[in-house]
């Protein structure tokens, strides 16, 4: 029976006009419903009121060396599962295929195929009512040289620009990942979001190596930023310390983000480098509560668990019965806890410092909702922004200092006593904190690694 409809094998070449692709290798599959190309880098930006994203592509399997910039208007988001069953989230572009003499548009899902064996999957949403395929035929509408692909990518094969960077993470769409991302980009460099969960290591004495999901080995990197969950802090840092052994640079050492989400550790290793704290208590027996209320002096007192973060796990216990119930209830579930005298006169309200380098870029002041003791954006908190004084200024740097930490986010309370030191966070958020202020903290911190590099 005639047809007018194109019969594809299960791998053709085709191009993407509006995209500046001029030839790209497709598996043609029916049995996925999305048609999806591979993207590395992709950043979103405005132009003319639209959402447009841009993205890296390399356009040939197995070759880091050519690269093409793109840029698409962005339609939506999509959730697509893989045929291994991992759900991610995705960007979706419209864009115009040519495929043999015939030209439509599809939408595009955007995601890293490193690991597959096609730069570009065809599906059937794309296919519907044009193509029909023959599984058995391959390149039915014409096979290309590697002298005609060479020829059409030359102008396209770029030599090493800027460093390249890997931005080890757990969560691609988290706003401080994405700007760093950007940031990086901005400034001329190739950068890498590389998943926590996808990374594993290779230990050899003569050749260690880290793979990524699909085999990709991960190598010649000239600096990592390391962004760890305190969830997988183990995990991040084992990995971190295997980037060390590669001699890659690391923003943030493993043994400086380890000490770090140590709390008794941390602020006996602070107060040995004179850097004043809130009086504070430890002990391992609930047989001696009352000396250790006593020993903060007295109620009201904060009640901190040992493994919390961005405000859980923190108590205000007002009472000494309050106070004894909550540590008693914490020491019957086996959990490690710091007793802290609660700062009244701070009224809820506490600053953010953060420090890059050994140098403060930026400072806010963080206020707690009505009726709430501690002030923390993540439990909805306002930040507004703040000069600290030149105090403030050095307990910020000796703190980061005394903890190894390139990058750090330094929490400071006003007391009647002076300034003193809550907390050091090894990954610090920065949404609140460049909101606030406007500045460019992830700038500060690539810009930290160039001084490193030594790249100019």
């Amino acid at each position: 029976m005639p047809t007018n409809k194109i019969i594809l094998g299960s791998e053709e070449w085709c191009s993407f006009p509006d995209l500046g692709i001029p030839l790209i290798k497709a598996r043609v599959d029916s049995g996925a419903k999305t048609s999806s190309l591979h993207a590395i880098n992709i950043v979103p930006f405005t132009k003319e009121d639209d959402t447009w994203v841009k993205f890296d592509i390399n356009p040939i399997q197995n070759n880091l060396k050519t690269i093409l910039h793109c840029e698409a208007k962005l339609i939506g988001n999509r959730i697509v599962k893989s045929s291994s069953g991992y759900s991610e989230k995705r960007y979706v572009v419209l864009s115009t295929i040519t495929l043999g003499n015939q030209s439509w548009d599809i939408e595009l899902t955007l995601t890293n195929r490193d690991s597959m064996g096609f730069r570009m999957l065809l599906g059937r949403e794309a296919m519907s009512g044009r193509i029909l395929v023959d599984p058995e035929q391959k390149y039915l509408l014409g096979d290309n040289s590697e002298d005609t692909i060479k020829e059409l990518y030359t102008s396209s094969t770029i030599q090493k620009k800027g460093l390249r960077i890997g931005l080890l993470a757990s969560n691609p769409e988290l706003f401080s990942n994405k700007r760093i991302m950007e940031a990086g980009s901005f400034r001329g460099h190739e950068m890498h979001f590389l998943n926590i969960k996808e990374c594993y290591m290779k230990l050899d004495a003569t050749k260690p190596e880290i793979h990524y999901r699909g085999g990709r080995v991960l190598d010649n990197f000239d600096a990592v930023i390391p962004r760890i969950r305190p969830s997988i802090t183990f995990y991040g840092c084992a990995l971190t310390r295997q980037f060390e052994s590669l001699k890659v640079f690391c923003l943030n050492s493993a043994a400086a983000i380890t000490q770090s989400r140590d709390k008794l550790f941390s602020l006996q290793l602070l107060l040995n480098h004179g850097v004043e704290i809130p009086t504070t208590g430890f002990a391992n027996s609930p047989l001696d509560t009352d000396d250790l209320i006593k020993m903060v002096g007295g109620p009201p007192l904060i009640v901190k668990l040992l493994e919390g973060t961005q405000g859980k796990g923190v108590v205000l216990a007002e009472t000494k019965k309050a106070a004894e119930s909550v540590i008693n209830a914490f020491k019957s579930l086996n959990a490690n806890i710091l007793v802290q005298e609660f700062i009244k006169e701070a009224n809820g309200k506490d600053l953010r410092l953060f420090v890059v380098d050994g140098k403060v870029v930026a400072a806010i002041q963080r206020e707690a909702l009505p009726g709430e003791f501690r002030a923390n954006i993540h439990l909805g908190g306002t930040a507004s922004v703040i000069k600290p004084t030149a105090e403030e200024k050095r307990i910020a740097i000796r703190a980061a200092k005394a903890m190894d930490l390139k990058v750090a986010g330094v929490d400071i309370i006003r007391s009647a006593k002076g300034p003193l030191l809550l907390e050091v966070n090894s990954s610090p958020g920065l949404e609140g904190i460049e909101g606030a202020t406007n500045k460019d903290i992830a700038g500060e911190m690539i810009k930290a690694i160039e001084r490193y590099c030594k790249w100019l």
